[in-house]
Parts: structure tokens; sequence; C-alpha cells
């Protein structure tokens, strides 16, 4: 069990960079997936890298709680706080796209889970990155209260693009943000708060479908759960912590020429997995 338990680790770690940085979550998967291989179910495993997410999303939960709970206390009175309210019906808006198509996603993995795809859509998002960054166009939305509904339901249906693996969830709202006029750091906090009821939503269904498929978990599985999901967790405070203060003096550029680079990577592995 050890060695599943460092394994769980290692996904977790990955799942908490590449979940909040525009990089795609997928492509690395793809990757380490060739590294490592599970002592689990594939029913378990189509459900674990999906569920490792609520790691990722507790820690978006916990690093701007202030910003996300609507209620506070005054003068020994709950008061309700209408610009907190404001941005989650925001998040709702940006959100009803993703459930339009979401019953598509299984059907989307199964036929477009693999290389080609994946490095396709690395590198042409790659090249979106360093396209919209060298418009040098200024930013006319810097506050998430100056974010529109207009724009936040613009910014959702970019978001159903990621429903394409391979394209990040995070990078394709945050070409769709750019284009809108968003600052990087408005459109990169926005992009953390729609991940909130997409990725949760996204977990509660393939959760629901393991046990409606009558599947169960052994120990080993669920030390595999617990393990990746706290990895995740605890590498998502610092990756998230890591990219707003990155974006407050630097563009997206590199995060473009990475993605570009991986996907030659993706497709350098097809290749040899191919032929070999």
């Amino acid at each position: 069990m050890l060695i599943e338990i460092i394994k769980a680790l290692l996904m977790g770690i990955v799942e908490g960079v590449t979940e909040w940085l525009p990089i795609s979550s997928t492509g690395h998967m793809i990757l380490v997936e060739q590294l490592i291989q599970f002592d689990a179910s594939d029913a378990f495993m189509s459900m674990f890298r999906v569920v490792i997410q609520l790691g990722a999303i507790l820690a978006v939960v916990v690093l701007f709680w202030g910003k996300l709970w609507p209620f506070g206390l005054r003068h020994g009175r709950i008061t309700s706080k209408a610009p907190v309210w404001s941005l989650w019906f925001k998040v709702v808006v940006a959100t009803l796209p993703v459930l339009v198509i979401s019953p598509l996603d299984d059907w989307m993995e199964a036929k477009f889970y693999n290389y080609i795809t994946v490095a396709a859509m690395l590198i042409l998002y790659g090249v979106l990155f360093i396209l919209v960054e060298n418009r040098g166009a200024a930013a006319r939305v810097t506050r998430l209260d100056q974010i529109s509904y207009r724009e936040a339901l613009i910014i959702g249906l970019w978001q159903t693009l990621a429903i394409i693996p391979g394209t990040s969830r995070s990078g394709a709202t945050i070409v769709g943000g750019l284009l809108l006029g968003l600052s990087r750091a408005a459109v990169a906090e926005f992009t953390f708060y729609l991940a909130i009821p997409v990725m949760a939503g996204a977990s509660l269904l393939k959760v629901v479908k393991f046990v409606l498929e009558g599947q169960t978990m052994t120990s080993t599985e669920i030390a595999i759960m617990v393990t990746g999901c706290l990895s995740a967790f605890v590498v998502s405070m610092v990756a998230i912590r890591f990219l707003m203060s990155y974006v407050k003096s630097h563009d997206f550029k590199f995060f473009g020429v990475y993605r570009i680079a991986l996907g030659v990577v993706v497709l350098a592995v097809a290749a040899v997995s191919a032929f070999g």
C-alpha cells in the first residue's frame, strides 16, 4: 500500500499545480500515468482523476473565505454582504453554459482523451496566450465588482471549451477574460471562484455514477483517494498564492511557451508509444 500512497501523493502534487496554472492538468496527467500505474480498478481511476479536484477546491475556499462567505456579524447581528452575493450570482451565470454541455463530458472523454487532441489543445492555447498578450491592450476591468453579467456569461462560454481534453479550464477562461479586457489578476481570481461549482459538480456526478454502477472501493483505493485529495489541497494553496503574486508583475507568455513545449513532448511520447 505504501507504493500506492506515494503514487497518489505524486498525482496530488501534479493536480495541485496544474489545476490552477493555465497549463492543462490533463496533459500532465497523461504523462504521469505513463510513469506510474495504480493498483486500482478502471472505474475507480476514472472517478479518482476527477474527485482529486476536491482537494484543490478546498484550497480556494480556505484562501478566499473572506471574499466568498456572504454573511457577516455586526453589533451581534448577522448581516448580508451585497457585493459577495453579486459575485456569486455572476459565478452562477458563468456556470450555466457548463451545465448545458455537461451531459457530453463522458462522450468527449471517450472520444478525445488521447495524445493528439491533448497535444493540439496544449499548443493551440499556448499560441493564443502569446498572441493575446502581444496585443498590449490595457485592462479596463481591474476589480471583480466591475465584471458585468454579460462578461461573466462570455467567460462561462469560454469555460465550456475545457470539455476538450488538454484545453485547461483555467487556460480557456483566462484567455476569454483577457480578450474581454479583464486584468490578469481579476481574471485569475474569477477563474478560481468559477472552479468551485464546476469542479464540485463534476466530482459529485462521478461519485454518483460510481455508486450507481455498484462499484466499491478497496482499502487501498480509499488510501489513494485521501492521499491524493490532501496533497492536492496543500499544493494548491501554494500554487494559487504563486499565481496571484506572479500576475501582478508578469504576463502569461511564459505559460504559452510552456504549453507549446509540453504539447511537443506529448506528441513525442505518443510517437514512442506507437512505434516503440
